[in-house]
């Protein structure tokens, strides 16, 4: 996984569908003002509706009469309120309600036999409102003057206290933007509201119905990055899975099989190489023993060179198809001495000394072939590049690790790496430390190398399972 931080699917999903609803959105504001600008009859009858209805909420029985309650917002809308408010025996503040009389906007409130409850017009309510009627109707609006700014009136009756009171309002150009709220609420109480339920329910439905289809994607995801390797099983298939993801499990169960063949193959190829090749070398080898020439000495050292790097590459060919069997619980002391003991006569043979250090023995789930490698490996390191005069030491610590190291000059680590090693400024070959790497990763052990020119090599193993 690269290291950016990937999105996931449901926010994704979520963002789009909220980048598609608020277009939605706008669009619907578009239709719902376009609907109420051109349709003076229904503004004039929202407005007549709303006002009528505010003031009617502030009229309450004072002292077995109904009074107007100046104190109620809407009424600063309406002049003339500060004198009647006097009159109703109601505080307040002359000064502040002065401030807010708009001139062109009147009330008239009447109970049903003509008592008058408040009136901010004289004249103007006999031009804009209808007369006293014995049957006076339950809504009735007309407009004053077509277009805008709104002019408009219209009375409603409501039951207050149980008496029937007639409310009626006259708006004469809009003077207090009453155009503005009535659109912004139609908006809020069409739009807003109903979109915004529903945007919150399709993205919160969205994200639990992607969550709950790519729950079993998940479960696939994980149990793939548990697969091992070396045993692949193939990945089951839930019955919660969406035909598309079952499509794509069947295609990495497929690629399972076909990389377990390859692994095979390579596993047979490898055994071949060793067989075929080494047989030669052999032969070669015994016919160059019995020519006395210069000549064939340093072919023998190019065969004996060419059998190293084909035993290495045959080595690090068969790391790639180790079956989790092979891995057994072993005594890392009693193996890592076996090995000391047989390159004992190769290390003095070279002028060098070997010992070992170990106390008593450390059982370590491992390969014992490969960590045998592995300590081989190091020791030829050490006669390598110390040369004659060197001391190696293999130790094994009762934690589980393996030391494998000398007091000799040291050596540069190679140059360049490479796709099967690392390449040395010689230009050869240099495959061993790439081995002991592959076989440390192998076995999930910690592996550190500390080498500098003059202190000598040490390589550290640690393994992780014991």
């Amino acid at each position: 996984m690269s290291g950016r931080r990937r999105k996931r699917l449901a926010g994704l999903v979520a963002r789009r569908i909220l980048i598609f609803a608020l277009l939605a959105m706008l669009l619907q504001v578009a239709q719902i003002f376009a609907r109420y600008w051109f349709d003076d009859a229904e503004l004039g009858y929202i407005l007549v509706e709303r006002e009528t209805a505010a003031i009617a909420a502030s009229i309450h029985r004072v002292a077995g009469a109904l009074k107007i309650d100046p104190a109620a917002p809407v009424l600063h809308r309406y002049s003339g309120i500060a004198d009647e408010a006097d009159e109703a025996g109601f505080a307040h503040d002359d000064a502040n309600l002065a401030d807010h009389l708009p001139p062109a906007t009147f009330v008239r409130i009447a109970t049903e036999d003509g008592q008058s409850v408040y009136s901010n017009c004289g004249e103007e309510c006999q031009e804009h409102f209808l007369p006293a009627l014995d049957n006076t109707p339950d809504f009735w609006q007309r407009t004053i003057e077509p277009g805008k700014p709104l002019s408009v009136a219209g009375g409603r009756a409501f039951v207050i206290d149980g008496e029937r009171v007639i409310v009626d309002v006259a708006v004469l150009h809009d003077p207090d933007d009453f155009l503005a709220s009535i659109l912004t609420g139609e908006i809020i109480d069409h739009m807003l509201v109903p979109m915004g339920l529903m945007l919150a329910l399709t993205i919160g439905a969205t994200i639990l119905s992607i969550s709950a289809a790519l729950r079993p994607v998940t479960a696939a995801a994980r149990a793939a990055d548990a697969i091992d390797p070396r045993s692949p099983s193939p990945l089951a298939i839930d019955d919660a899975m969406p035909a598309e993801i079952v499509g794509l499990v069947e295609a990495i169960n497929r690629l399972f099989a076909r990389t377990a063949e390859m692994v095979s193959a390579q596993k047979v190829f490898s055994a071949a190489v060793a067989h075929e090749i080494r047989t030669p070398l052999a032969v070669l080898r015994l016919e160059l023993d019995r020519i006395a020439d210069p000549r064939a000495r340093r072919a023998e050292a190019d065969i004996e060179r060419l059998s190293h790097i084909l035993e290495q590459l045959t080595a690090l060919a068969r790391l790639d198809v180790v079956d989790d069997a092979a891995f057994v619980s072993t005594d890392l002391a009693d193996l890592a001495a076996d090995v000391v003991s047989d390159m004992a006569p190769l290390v003095i043979d070279r002028g060098a000394s070997i010992a070992f250090e170990g106390d008593g023995p450390v059982r370590v789930r491992l390969v014992p072939s490969l960590i045998q490698n592995v300590v081989r490996n190091l020791i030829e390191n050490c006669l390598k590049h110390a040369g004659r005069g060197v001391d190696i030491v293999v130790a094994v610590g009762e934690d589980g690790s393996l030391t494998v190291a000398d007091n000799g000059s040291g050596f540069v680590p190679c140059e360049v790496q490479g796709e099967f090693g690392r390449v040395k400024a010689s230009g050869s070959l240099g495959l061993g430390l790439t081995i002991v790497e592959r076989i440390a990763k192998l076995h999930d052990a910690a592996l550190s190398i500390r080498s500098r020119p003059g202190e000598g090599c040490r390589v550290h193993f640690a393994f992780a399972h014991l």
